[in-house]
Order: C-alpha cells, then structure tokens, then sequence
C-alpha cells in the first residue's frame, strides 16, 4: 500500500504526466520551421486518455519514478549538506581541550548534537558509549542545541559553564546529567555539577560568560546551516546522520567513512 506522502506524490506526478505527453507529441510532430506550441481541447483530452489509459495498465511506472525522485532529493539534500559542513569549517569539529570523548587523536571524527531533555538523547547515550568502548580511534564531539524549550537552554548554559570550569570532568558529567531522571533545568544541571565539586559561585558567574554565550550561538548556527532541527543528529565525515539511528548503524557509517570516505559506499 502507498503511503500517505508517496500517493500524495504519485497524484501529482499523475497530472503532470499529461503536459510531459503533451511536450513529448509537440517534439515527434513539430517540424523546425512551425514547431507546434498547444493543443485544442480535443487534443488534450486525447493524450490525457491515452496516458490515464497507459498509467492503469502500468501502474508500476508511477514507483519507479517515485523512487528516481527519491533518490534525487537524497542526493541534492546530501550535496547541500556536504558544502554547509565545508562551509562551517574546522569549527564543526572542535571542542575545548579536555572534552573529547574517545580518542582526540582518532581517525574518524563523530559530532552529536543534542539536548539534555531529548529522551531519544538519553537512548543514544547508550549507543555512544558501546560505540566509544568497541572502537579506540573514534573521536566524539559533543554540540549542545538546546532545541526543546527554556529548561533546556538553562541545562545547556550550566553544562558549557562547567565545561569551562573543569573541561577534564565534562564528559563524566555529561553522562551523569543527561542520564539523570526528570526534567534537566538550571537546579538539577547545578546539583550534578556539585557532586564533582564545582561551586554554584563559580557556575553562576561562568554560565554569563561569552564562551558559554558563543558556543550556543555557534552550535544553534551551525544546526541550522546544516538542516538540523531535531536531536539527536549527527556528523560523520562530511554528511549527517539525523536521528537516533541505533549502534549498528552509526558503526556502519563509520566504516564506510573508513573505506570511501562517505557514510555509504
């Protein structure tokens, strides 16, 4: 059965193939010096039958062309997305010294952008520490983007205000906040941060910082030029990887980047 977009799609394919027809009969009868431009009526009506006629008896025409449009707007969305990330730069893939997870010198650079109150977020945690302990030459970067609302912003504002304070520990209470149960705001964020001994004082003054102001404005920026607007979405190589895709499929995009330099090959 089609689904609701691809029936919505093959419908309005379906009512442009008469004018691709119609085009298609202007190019076989033309002659170069009177080409015909239009069709009366009756002639419309006659190729819209003929191709309704055609459409019925090979239904199957419809998916295929689907599935060219498909694989056409998957290949200009990847394209569009290999140049912002060449756009961005080296800043896509930097992050303070100390805040690298797995391996700062790893050969292939995986970037996550997420919100401490994601619950697909709190998931995919998961799936980056098995990805972190089965492969030592993955380098793990972490871009907060706080997309889903005001407590949000105020957890993202402390975690960037602690990773300022005690960059060495900033992996270790990333894990701890995002793991944490209930609504990650600005409370729970500082009572995380006090079990590793950072001082509310020194958090508050920090979080009104302009390296915590700028790295949320550069990470927010750079989520938008790339096209992602849902958590968690990842960079691997030169192409995104949006959603909590699963281990599986993050190590197979790894792989690939390893073999052919692109997420598939």
């Amino acid at each position: 059965m089609l689904s609701i977009r691809r029936l919505t799609a093959a419908t309005a394919l379906a009512c442009t193939l008469p004018l691709i027809a119609a085009g298609a009969a202007n190019a076989q009868d033309s002659a170069p010096a009177a080409a015909q431009t239009s069709f009366d009526a009756k002639q419309t009506d006659a190729i819209e039958t003929i191709v309704r006629a055609y459409l019925i008896e090979h239904p199957e025409v419809l998916l295929e062309a689907l599935d060219a449009l498909e694989a056409k707007r998957t290949a200009d969305q990847s394209a569009a997305q290999k140049a912002a990330i060449a756009e961005v730069g080296p800043a896509l893939f930097e992050t303070p010294e100390g805040t690298v997870l797995g391996n700062p010198d790893g050969d292939v650079t995986v970037v996550e952008f997420f919100d401490y109150n994601c619950g697909y977020c709190k998931k995919a945690m998961q799936d980056m520490d098995a990805l972190l302990a089965a492969d030592p030459n993955i380098r793990f970067v972490l871009k907060e983007i706080p997309v889903l609302g005001p407590q949000s912003l105020e957890a993202a504002r402390v975690s960037l205000a602690f990773r300022e304070i005690a960059p060495n520990e900033y992996a270790a209470y990333h894990r701890a906040l995002l793991g944490s149960r209930g609504t990650a705001d600005e409370a729970s964020a500082i009572a995380v941060a006090g079990d590793f001994g950072v001082e509310e004082s020194a958090l508050r003054t920090a979080m009104q910082s302009s390296a915590v102001t700028e790295a949320l404005r550069q990470s927010n920026e750079m989520a938008t030029r790339l096209g992602i607007n849902g958590t968690p979405s990842y960079v691997v190589g030169e192409e995104v990887v949006p959603g909590a895709v699963g281990l599986d499929n993050l190590q197979a995009s790894i792989a690939n980047v390893r073999e052919c330099g692109t997420i598939a090959c």
